[in-house]
């Protein structure tokens, strides 16, 4: 009797302690998901409108399944809260101010799933995290790279791929040619497009991999080798497939050879490249253990790892962990509110098209493309000299860059309409005479047999960038400091005409450059430009004013 009233009393504050963490629990999450709702509604849309990401609708509800397979586990392993989660919290809060400031969604994602690890730690102490960690950190392949990175990524593995591609064309004898992603077969060129980098099966079969690896009742280093070898599976048979096309195409041509790209891109691919991932961990697991495959792939169960009832007196890492979760709202709150800074400048409704000895005349974009792009003033214009051999400007101005509206890099933008990246370097511009030194990225784009040269740059409250990640440090420096994230992006192009070289191109957009620079400068605030009355709504109608 006496040992019955001992138990009774025991698990009275643990029904408490458990009653605490989940009203806690419940309004942590409401304020996270308030806090971080317009990164995550990023999220949402970037999954819809990109065809690499369809795969994460599938990543969340996989995430709660595993969750939900646990759940008495979950229970059990409430432990003492740690103070390592308020420290994760505490950086979850500086990173979403980081986010908010620089316009960077992708931190702001990832501080929302270090936030959730922190409220772990802090509520149910490494005990808890220990179970929920897989299905927590699954997430993280629900995030999409960053616009830039993934379009220097993308670049780079359609360099790649065509390489390879190349290199199994010629094990059948056939004469082929390769410059840039230009396939050259003599009578047909193939052009390998930011479609075919592989990056739509690079996401999805990484995110698979992770789910196999943890699914596959192995040693580490085999679940590591299963892993990892998601990134090569996926470049090999890209290159396969881009290998198939150009012997089709040496063969039959490119009608045949298009039914055929058409037939095995997407899902055909795909689950080729699963279907190796499966072979390779049925021969790990014979190879090693004389096993099948089936034997060792399964959902493993999930135990408790402490009693559950067993009482922590110490609540304060609880309650910390609540005051810091009310902390990101606040902060998150204040960013979003604060009013910023917006320099003078003149609109560019009165850029002048008679730049020295080149003439121009002024150009528009429709309505839906400048909202798409965000832009709170522009310039769009193709200029020429006696020669006529022509130069586009392009000069996008924004007011302000918070909310994740900031200039679309032309390495993102360009791809497309069957332009293709064929050389992209960073370099940059110098003439001591007129006391110039502008870093610039010059990239040559080709469709079929024209090519284009390109100059663009991003010029940051007077401080003029070719590196976009460079540029993103300034812009969290100066929204921290001046409260300002105002920023431009400059682009040139320029043909390259049949009979001319790239350095005639280089010398044209070069001189166009002495004459635009000292034009610019008026429309461009600098670093310590006076402070505007308008609002950014205001010169957003000067904007649609000045396009008519």
């Amino acid at each position: 009797m006496t040992l019955m009233k001992a138990d009774m009393l025991q698990a009275e504050p643990a029904r408490d302690r458990l009653t605490i963490i989940g009203l806690v629990s419940i309004v942590c999450g409401a304020i996270l998901l308030a806090a971080f709702s317009e990164a995550l509604l990023e999220l949402v849309h970037r999954w819809g409108v990109q065809e690499e990401y369809s795969h994460c609708y599938l990543i969340a509800p996989l995430a709660i399944w595993l969750l939900w397979r646990r759940r008495r586990a979950i229970v059990g392993s409430i432990g003492a809260p740690s103070w390592s989660g308020p420290a994760l919290l505490f950086v979850a809060a500086v990173l979403q101010v980081i986010g908010k400031l620089s316009a960077l969604f992708f931190v702001s994602q990832l501080a929302f799933i270090i936030a959730i690890l922190g409220l772990v730690l802090g509520l149910g102490g490494y005990s808890l995290l220990r179970v929920v960690f897989v299905p927590v950190i699954f997430l993280i392949f629900a995030i999409p790279m960053p616009y830039f990175f993934e379009a220097a990524l993308s670049w780079r593995l359609q360099i790649v791929s065509s390489q390879l591609g190349v290199y199994l064309i010629r094990l059948f004898d056939i004469p082929v040619f390769l410059e840039g992603n230009i396939i050259d077969l003599g009578a047909y060129k193939l052009q390998v497009v930011e479609a075919c980098s592989g990056l739509r099966y690079l996401y999805p079969l990484t995110s698979l991999a992770f789910l196999a690896a943890y699914l596959y009742r192995a040693r580490f280093w085999q679940k590591s080798i299963v892993f990892l070898s998601s990134i090569p599976i996926t470049v090999i048979m890209n290159s396969v497939r881009i290998a198939v096309v150009g012997i089709l195409v040496n063969s039959w041509g490119p009608q045949d050879a298009d039914g055929f790209l058409h037939m095995f891109e997407g899902w055909i691919i795909f689950i080729a490249c699963a279907a190796l991932l499966v072979l390779e961990m049925q021969a790990m697991t014979w190879a090693i253990d004389r096993r099948s495959f089936l034997e060792v792939f399964y959902t493993p169960e999930v135990r408790p790892v402490v009693s559950r009832n067993r009482a922590f007196p110490r609540r304060a890492p609880i309650w910390i962990s609540l005051i810091l979760v009310c902390l990101v709202g606040a902060g998150t709150y204040f960013v979003s509110t604060r009013r910023e800074v917006l320099p003078y400048r003149q609109s560019f409704a009165g850029f002048p098209f008679k730049l020295g000895a080149w003439t121009g005349h002024r150009g528009t974009m429709d309505t839906s493309t400048a909202t798409f792009l965000g832009v709170t003033d522009y310039v769009l214009g193709d200029f020429s000299k006696s020669d006529a051999r022509s130069v586009n400007l392009y000069v996008a101005y924004y007011a302000t860059q918070r909310s994740g509206v900031s200039p679309h890099s032309p390495s993102v933008c360009l791809p497309g309409n069957g332009w293709q990246m064929t050389d992209f370097k960073e370099t940059s511009y110098r003439d001591p005479s007129m006391g110039i030194n502008l870093p610039l990225n010059r990239v040559i784009m080709a469709k079929g047999a024209s090519r284009e040269l390109v100059y663009y740059w991003f010029e940051e409250r007077g401080i003029t960038v070719a590196n976009e990640y460079l540029s993103k440090l300034y812009l969290l420096r100066d929204a921290a400091f001046k409260n300002r994230t105002d920023g431009a992006l400059v682009r040139l192009i320029t043909p390259i005409f049949p009979g001319e070289d790239e350095a005639q191109a280089d010398r044209r957009l070069e001189g166009f450059i002495r004459t635009l620079l000292p034009n610019l400068k008026r429309y461009l605030p600098s670093g310590n430009s006076p402070l505007s009355s308008h609002s950014v709504a205001d010169q957003r109608s000067t904007l649609k004013l000045g396009a008519k």
